[in-house]
C-alpha cells in the first residue's frame, strides 16, 4: 500500500558517463545535473516499487530541482526521495541530493502510477 513517508536513498560515484561534459549539459567535467535529477527519479521510483500492485509501475511526469554545487569524478552522491503526497495514481515526493553532508540539489518531483503493459501498448 501506498502511504506517505515511503524514503529511498540511491547512490552513485561519479564517473565520466556523469559529467556535463559528457552528457552535453555543459563542457566541464563535472556531475550532470541531468544525472543528479535521475538519480533522483530513481530513489523516488524505487521508494515506492515494493508496494504497488502486480503489474504496475511508475513513470515520470514533472521534476523542479536546484543544482546548487558541483561534484567531481570521483565523488559519491547519494540522492533520497520522501513521498509526501498520495493523489490516487498521483505520487508526490520531495528530492535531495548530497554529496557526504554537503546538500548539492533538492526540489519536487511527481510520478504516476500506470499499468506497464497498458502503458507501452500506447507506444
Amino acid at each position: 500500500m501506498l502511504k506517505e513517508g515511503l524514503k529511498y536513498t540511491s547512490r552513485l560515484v561519479v564517473d565520466d558517463a556523469h559529467t556535463a561534459a559528457m552528457m552535453g549539459s555543459g563542457d566541464m567535467a563535472v556531475l550532470a545535473t541531468p544525472a543528479m535529477l535521475a538519480l533522483m527519479e530513481n530513489a523516488a521510483m524505487l521508494a515506492v516499487a515494493d508496494h504497488l500492485p502486480k503489474g504496475a509501475t511508475t513513470v515520470g511526469g514533472h521534476i523542479a530541482s536546484s543544482h546548487l554545487k558541483p561534484s567531481a569524478v570521483g565523488a559519491e552522491v547519494s540522492a533520497t526521495a520522501e513521498l509526501t503526497k498520495v493523489e490516487g495514481r498521483k505520487l508526490h515526493f520531495k528530492v535531495v541530493a548530497h554529496e557526504g553532508e554537503t546538500l548539492i540539489g533538492e526540489g519536487t518531483h511527481l510520478r504516476f502510477v500506470v499499468d506497464r503493459q497498458k502503458f507501452l501498448s500506447n507506444l
